[in-house]
């Protein structure tokens, strides 16, 4: 007879939750040595594209653009850093931060790629990060950040912003919905007011 059977209960949860459970993606990300495989650049600014390019050709490393320039600007880009087309794919299902990630977790993890460096901006960097962290850590894929200086361009990203969409993406992870497509239909107009500012 077991003496403490909440315990072993316990024991037995924690040891699911970490070696088989939901958390098992997140630590192999986190404790992930490996180099990276390739290049992710968020679109938003042709400066991420160029340093994402320039990138590619110095570490001979595929280059993915999530949400990027248009085709005939961002092909001009590519020629310009002397990389070949075959090295680039341009994504542009990504209507902001967490479809940026959304739109490619599964692919990349189909892919195996593990290991990816995040190109963007350095005010939009926390909150990538953030919700980078969260979508691909959920597949199992580490992320090492690139800032790209934005200069007299930075904007400051409120912390409002960054909890909002850090929340959207855990309710990813859990349901695999997007919790503003969600309150979009259930409270139509609260985004375009002055309430939630998550653009």
């Amino acid at each position: 007879m077991v003496k403490y059977p909440g315990r072993v209960l316990v024991v037995g949860f924690c040891i699911w939750l970490i070696g088989l459970g939901p958390i098992r993606p997140y630590l192999t990300s986190f404790i992930s040595q490996g180099s990276p495989k390739a290049i992710l650049v968020l679109g938003g600014d042709v400066e991420r594209e160029r340093v994402g390019a320039i990138l590619a050709r110095e570490l001979s490393l595929p280059l993915l653009v999530s949400g990027g320039s248009n085709p005939e600007h961002a092909s001009w880009l590519i020629s310009q850093a002397g990389i070949s087309e075959s090295q680039v794919q341009f994504d542009y299902r990504a209507q902001d931060t967490l479809s940026n990630f959304t739109s490619l977790a599964d692919d990349l993890f189909r892919q195996q790629i593990n290991h990816l460096l995040l190109v963007t901006s350095e005010d939009h960097l926390p909150r990538a990060m953030a919700v980078g962290r969260l979508v691909a850590g959920s597949r199992g894929i580490r992320l090492t950040p690139i800032a790209v200086s934005c200069r007299s361009k930075c904007v400051e990203e409120s912390r409002k912003k960054i909890v909002f969409d850090s929340m959207r993406a855990f309710v990813w992870v859990i349901t695999g919905r997007d919790l503003k497509a969600w309150t979009k239909r259930r409270l139509p107009g609260i985004f375009d007011s002055q309430i939630i500012d998550i653009n």
